[in-house]
């Protein structure tokens, strides 16, 4: 048989092109490979498209074909790897990265009428996605193809502008966009015109800016835009802004992105976006640290795009354990194969009480819940091949920190990445490699069987830390059809033996990383492959290396700057650190200074060397540090920055306002203003004036009049020229530059005054502005008038109100310059104007001042009274929100003190201390202080005569001070006897020292006293063993603390000390009997609520061995006796049920304990006054255990009762009615029967009505039970009694057959019968007599009698068989019938013997 022709096997037929056409499958991401058997399998299994799969057609190849079609694949391979170089090229590394530029559009100049295009090339996975822009307007080429062009073809990109004319001049800029980040590049364009023509005409095109499609330019307003947003983690946040788009257009919406960090935010179970057409909404669920950073929002239109930006920080959750780090963030999976994944991951900001020593990484499997542990020892480095992985599973991770306090939160988990092949992973991306056409193509080949790998290629160390080694390979050329495995073996540097590190399973991926090595020592590592064939050749070897960190520690960051930025934020610069690799960012930390607290700025690292901190408290003084961080750790802190005050940033004043005329001479003006409301954050230095000449509608340049700055808010313009007209303007000067010019004044006429009255006050500004108060303040006018001003009238008005709404604040001219302002509402502006008056009048209204808001600054003080430990007498003023160059200025009553020597002013920081020198009544009045260089923060205290003499007084405690004691000495006994002396103080220092004395001597510790004094809770204490006949005396602390003094005694002597002498030596007894088998309680007894008297102690300290002996009357009870029975023990508790009490129980019980230890007897004498107690105490059980009076009717009467659990026949009880003892008589009596105690009212009438009460005697006073016979109880009681008794009558009286009749009469035939039945009944009853029911008639043979109205007889005379039957005899009257019945049987002898003869 020819072998060429033989069929050798069945193979899929590579799909064939040119190389132009290779690269554009591989463009669209499509790869070409080798088909065999199992993949085909594999398509069919991925690939949902493939419906046709079914209609297979099979078609045998020779082994010419074969070879040929081979050729060709390895010549379409080869091409394809030279396609993978460039690609790599083009892409770094495997993982998506963001866009690059590579070529970028060049700048052109063109004449008006040609044809430009820009150029770009670029890179970046995912595909980027390509914006052009005119001047940040982006282009829509769809909209304008008659000018515009854009194409994309192999990560080249080119933008055609046509027939270009002059408006076609701008920048044009070009963004690359994908999920990794955004690039971009700008170009300029210029058009250049042969000459210049005229200007555009209504038909020409129109500028980029206008949307030929609505007609329209858009423009975007973006309002009400969120702020520096602060969340923690596990909270939801949202940000929003309202979005105003005008012309508003029928069916036209915006487009509107979110950005984080200039990377587009797509909406995930943790991102949440929302347009309503007004408002755009981000909503953050679950907020981790990943989400912090700087968050933008972008409106796009036809028109152009519009952006607001605002940075959002998310600070870590509360710790559930006090210093442990905080969760690590920002998980990643990288370079995924078959069975491994590498983890990557940042460190956190804050490492917790210490450093932190390393990681876990925990796996869970997509699908279920269940989390493992990736690594047993803590990994030092942000990144951790994961190995053990099943291929074709998905899996997510997370990652904890560990310290010395314990471990972290898990971080949030990665996203899921499948263990699978690289390759398989990008087919399936990317679909099938070529249309299915239905048919599947086997070439006859030789067998695979059998053939065993080659060796693996470009085996490298891609990673090496001193915990782990990662290893890489190229899978072997030849490797047959089915999949190759790995082996990895190791030397040691210095032997030629190579172990095998995977001897178990080998690996599927053609990566690995090798645990365990030695740190400082070097290894060779080589691989091999293996198949179902064998173990291939072995590879080239890596060479020596050293197991070691590679990756160093970053340097620390350089100096950091701080600069005030906002009241809440502070801008730090530093200097990036110059060696390191792989930065991951940099933290910033913060402190207050005085304070050892570092805080994190920032959650999440940043790259930049600028950063702006926000969320500081204003007004205070901050140092700021920097550290970077990468893989390997944390560098060294950088060196802290010089402190800064957190204010907001110096800035220009703004304008002052109220030009207004004071005085008007000849050749001079004197000028008032109105400071600027805002000064920008720093004092205001100095005003400059200019001036302008008004002739009619024309003015003419302004010139300035003053070259240095006036300090004060009037100026007097000289060398004018009388009778013109001119106008004046004013700007302030701060630290940080001169204000724009106020709104110019009226045109002002150089013209002396006549006026008699004086000017208007300038300078007004109020100091002290609270919800309800303000205070006023102005200077004089500069023109008095004819006199000297004598007062002043200051007005005020709500700023909304018209003219007509001023109103004077007082009546009487106020002389002062200076007036408080109050009942204003909290909320509401105000307005001020202030006149002068002089004797002539009163003069014009100042300027306007405000409006005013009465509203109190947050975190406003006053000033306060301090008198301190010395006595010294004080006002404090305390300021947070200081600014450089602020200072406190104290005055008196509104004027400079000139007068130092009454008060010394110390300033510390942000308080101010004015101490009165020597006080009296001279320094009464009102002081007030204002911090100068803020928005006019001030306060006042007025010191009256009263407040003053409270002060003095404090003072004079303070001076000579006393110590304060919660508690005088006081004494208690402990056990043994000892006996404790302690007192308590309220008020001590470290530095207090006590002075124990007895008698006027001071005694020390020794065998006999024992001191304590405890600093933490002020408690002294004085100890004693035992008391003595010497000890009789006065016991005394003396307390010295600084200057303050203090003492307390107590007196023990005569009956007292004799009594606690007394009571020391039993408790000490007591101790001593304690230690052996002891009485706990004594015996004493109990009565049960089932009226059983018990006999009880609990005894303690008693061992099996201990003998217990109960005692009557020094009798012993044995075990035998009857009373043995009533003997329990249960644990410590032992009891003698006596039972129901009697008399026959009293004597003297006794119990006695007794073993080796020692012995303990206790006694209870049940004589006397004990069996007395012991019936009390029954007494009081029986009384509390009776029920309330119940009423019961006979038919003699009423009768009240109780029921109680048990009586005894000692037992008082006592019946009143109407709160009087009633007496016994045969008509009321009471008594008991069993356990019911009974009142009897016999035949009742109305005086028997009322409140009956029972006073049960219970030992002490008596238990009352009440019951109110009266109303509607006495009425049901009485019916009762009155229908009982009349049944009784009838009873009695009713008739009846009371005896003399049998019940059966036997009587011989031929006899006669009589017989005599005695009746009762009242009145006397009818008689009559019945046989079988019916009435019998007296005739010969009945004879019938009823003698005396008592006595009924019945004769019946010779008797025969037939009156046999049932007899009565009838009574009756009118209570009622009874009958007496009798049965009489008749009998014949011979037939009585007739009937014994057939017997026999």
């Amino acid at each position: 048989m020819d072998t060429d022709k033989e069929v050798i096997g069945y193979v899929i037929p590579v799909f064939r092109a040119n190389h132009d056409v290779v690269r554009g499958l591989m463009e669209t991401q499509e790869e070409v490979t080798e088909e065999g058997i199992n993949y085909v399998a594999m398509r069919n299994l991925f690939v949902r498209e493939a419906k046709e799969a079914l209609q297979v057609k099979v078609e045998k190849k020779t082994r010419t074909t074969h070879i040929r079609e081979s050729a060709e694949r390895m010549e379409l391979s080869r091409t394809m790897d030279e396609w993978a170089e460039f690609r790599k090229k083009m892409n770094p590394d495997s993982l998506t990265h963001p866009p690059e530029i590579i070529v970028k559009p060049r700048g052109q100049t063109v004449w008006e009428g040609k044809t430009v295009k820009l150029h770009c090339t670029v890179a970046g996975w995912p595909k980027p996605r390509i914006a052009w822009y005119k001047n940040n307007v982006l282009i829509d080429a769809k909209a304008h193809p008659e000018k515009y062009t854009v194409e994309s073809n192999y990560n080249m990109h080119s933008l055609e502008i046509k027939n270009c004319d002059f408006l076609d001049t701008a920048q044009y800029s070009m963004s690359a966009l994908n999920v990794k980040g955004e690039s971009s590049s700008v170009a300029t364009v210029v058009v250049k015109r042969f000459q210049e023509g005229d200007e555009p005409g209504p038909l020409d095109p129109k500028p980029h800016g206008f949307c030929p499609e609505h007609g329209v330019t858009f423009e975007t307003t973006i309002l009400d835009k969120f702020e520096v947003g602060f969340g923690r983690e596990g909270e939801t946040l949202s940000l929003g802004c309202t979005v105003i788009i005008y012309p508003t257009v029928k069916k036209y919406q915006p487009e509107v992105l979110w950005y984080r960090n200039s990377k587009p935010l797509k909406p995930s179970k943790w991102v949440h976006t929302h347009w309503s057409g007004e408002r755009a909404t981000l909503t953050l669920v679950h907020l981790n640290k990943e989400d912090e950073g700087m968050y933008t929002l972008r409106v796009n239109t036809k028109s152009g795009f519009d952006t607001y930006s605002a940075y959002v920080f998310v600070r870590d959750a509360d710790l559930e354990v006090e210093g442990v780090p905080v969760a690590p963030l920002d998980v990643r999976c990288h370079d995924a194969n078959k069975d491994y994944v590498v983890v990557t991951w940042k460190q956190p900001a804050v490492e917790g009480s210490s450093p932190i020593l390393g990681y876990y990484i925990d796996r869970c499997e997509v699908g279920t819940h269940h989390w493992a542990q990736c690594n047993d020892t803590p990994v030092k480095y942000a990144r951790f091949p994961v190995t053990g992985l099943v291929e074709g599973r998905s899996y997510i991770f997370r990652v904890r920190a560990l310290n010395k306090s314990g471990v972290s939160h898990p971080s949030r988990v990665s996203e899921a990445v499948v263990a699978m092949d690289p390759s398989d992973r990008a087919r399936l991306r990317a679909g099938p490699s070529a249309p299915w056409t239905g048919m599947i193509k086997f070439t006859e080949e030789d067998s695979t069987a059998g053939v065993v790998p080659g060796e693996p290629s470009d085996v490298v160390v891609t990673e090496a830390t001193k915990s782990y080694v990662v290893l890489a390979w190229k899978p072997p050329v030849q490797r047959g059809h089915e999949g190759v495995m790995y082996y990895i073996e190791k030397c040691i540097s210095g032997s030629d033996t190579w172990q095998r590190v995977n001897t178990g399973m080998p690996v599927k991926s053609p990566r690995f990383a090798l645990f365990d090595l030695a740190e400082g020592k070097s290894y060779s590592f080589r691989v091999r492959c293996c198949n179902s064939a064998g173990v291939g050749e072995p590879s080239e070897s890596t060479g020596e290396i050293t197991v070691g960190d590679k990756l160093d520690l970053p340097s620390a960051p350089g100096n950091p700057v701080a600069t005030r930025n906002t009241d809440t934020s502070v801008v730090v610069h530093w200097a990036a650190s110059k060696e390191v690799t792989h930065l991951v960012g940099y933290y910033i930390e913060c402190t207050i200074v005085g304070t050892d607290v570092w805080m994190p700025c920032n959650n999440k690292p940043v790259k930049q060397t600028r950063f702006v901190c926000h969320g500081l408290t204003t007004g205070a003084n901050y140092v700021f540090r920097v550290k970077a961080v990468n893989a390997a750790g944390y560098s060294q802190s950088s060196s802290d920055s010089d402190a800064v005050v957190v204010k907001a940033a110096i800035s220009i004043p703004g304008k002052p306002t109220g030009v207004t005329l004071l005085e008007a001479v000849k050749d001079y003006m004197v000028l008032g203003w109105t400071e600027p409301a805002n000064n920008g954050g720093a004092d205001i230095r100095g005003y400059f004036v200019d001036y302008r000449t008004v002739k009619g509608d024309v003015v003419g340049k302004w010139h300035e009049m003053n070259h240095q700055a006036l300090t004060t808010t009037s100026y007097k313009a000289e060398n004018l020229k009388e009778n013109v007209f001119y106008q004046f303007q004013v700007r302030a000067m701060n630290m940080a530059g001169v204000s724009k010019g106020s709104l110019p004044s009226a045109s002002l006429e150089c013209k002396e005054w006549t006026l008699t009255v004086p000017g208007a006050p300038v300078g007004l500004h109020v100091l002290e502005v609270r919800d309800s108060s303000v205070v006023v303040l102005w200077e004089p006018p500069a023109f008095d008038g004819r006199s000297p001003v004598n007062g002043y009238y200051l007005d005020v008005k709500v700023a909304s109100a018209g003219e007509e709404g001023w109103k004077a604040v007082h009546e009487k001219a106020n002389k002062m310059k200076y007036m408080k302002v109050t009942g204003l509402k909290a909320g509401t502006s105000y307005v001020f104007r202030v006149r002068a008056q002089n004797l002539a009048g009163v003069g014009k209204t100042s300027a306007v001042l405000g409006p005013i808001l009465a509203q109190t600054r947050p975190g406003t003080k006053e000033i306060y009274m301090d008198v301190d430990d010395d006595g010294v007498i004080s006002m404090i003023f305390e300021c947070s929100e200081m600014n450089e160059g602020s200072e406190f200025v104290w005055s008196k009553n509104y004027k400079a003190m000139t007068d130092t020597s009454r008060l010394t002013i110390v300033t510390e920081q942000g308080k101010s201390r004015a101490i009165f020198n020597s006080p009296s009544l001279e320094d009464l009045g009102t002081f007030s202080c204002v911090v100068t260089n803020t928005e006019g923060i001030s306060s006042s205290y007025t010191l009256t005569e009263e407040g003053l003499k409270r002060l003095l007084d404090i003072s004079h405690e303070h001076k000579f001070p006393v110590i304060p004691f919660k508690n005088e000495m006081a004494m208690e006994l402990l056990e043994k006897g000892r006996v404790r002396f302690w007192t308590q103080m309220e008020k001590w220092t470290s530095d207090c020292q006590v002075e124990y004395v007895f008698n006027d001597v001071i005694i020390n510790q020794g065998k006999k006293y024992s001191m304590n004094f405890d600093k933490s809770t002020g408690i002294i204490e004085m100890f004693m063993d035992s008391l003595e006949i010497t000890d009789e005396g006065t016991f005394t602390f003396n307390l010295v603390d600084g200057k303050a003094k203090g003492t307390t005694s107590l007196v023990l002597i005569g009956d007292e000390f004799r009594e606690l002498q007394r009571k020391s030596e039993f408790e000490r007894a007591e101790w001593v009997r304690k230690q052996g088998p002891h009485f706990v309680e004594y015996l004493d007894f109990a009565v049960t609520q089932e009226c059983d008297v018990l006999l009880k102690c609990k005894i303690g300290n008693v061992r099996p061995e201990t003998e217990i002996t109960w005692s009557k009357d020094c009798i012993e009870i044995a075990e035998d006796d009857e009373d043995a029975k009533k003997i329990e023990r249960k644990d410590g508790d032992l009891t003698f049920n006596i039972g129901k009490i009697s008399k026959s129980d009293a004597g003297i019980y006794e119990v006695f304990l007794k073993d080796e230890r020692g012995r303990d007897r206790s006694t209870f004498n049940l004589t006397d006054a004990g069996y007395q107690a012991v019936m009390n105490e029954l007494f009081r059980v029986i009384a509390n255990s009776s029920t309330e009076i119940k009423v019961l009717s006979t038919e003699h009467g009423i009768v009240l009762y109780s029921m109680v659990t048990y009586y005894n026949e000692d037992l008082r009880v006592g019946w009143l009615h109407k709160d009087a003892k009633i007496s016994a008589s045969e008509r009321v009596k009471s008594g008991v029967t069993g356990n019911q105690l009974w009142l009897k009212i016999n035949e009742p009438t109305e005086k028997d009505k009322g409140k009956y009460s029972m006073d049960i005697f219970d030992g002490k006073d008596g238990v009352k039970r009440a019951f109110d016979l009266t109303g509607q109880a006495w009425e049901e009681a009485f019916e009762e009694f009155q229908r009982l008794k009349a049944a009784a009558i009838a009873e009695r009286n009713r008739a009846r057959v009371i005896g003399g009749l049998p019940d059966v009469v036997a009587i011989q035939e031929g006899k006669s019968l009589n017989l005599t039945g005695n009746v009762w009944g009242e009145p006397v009853p009818e008689v009559s007599w019945t046989k079988n029911d019916k009435d019998l008639l007296p005739d010969d043979h009945y004879t019938l009698k009823f003698e005396h109205g008592k006595f009924a007889s019945i004769t019946i005379a010779a008797v025969t068989t037939a009156d046999s039957g049932k007899y009565a005899l009838v009574v009756k009257n009118k209570y009622g019938t009874e009958a007496g019945e009798f049965t009489v049987s008749v009998y014949n002898p011979e037939d009585e013997e007739n009937k014994g003869e057939k017997k026999d």
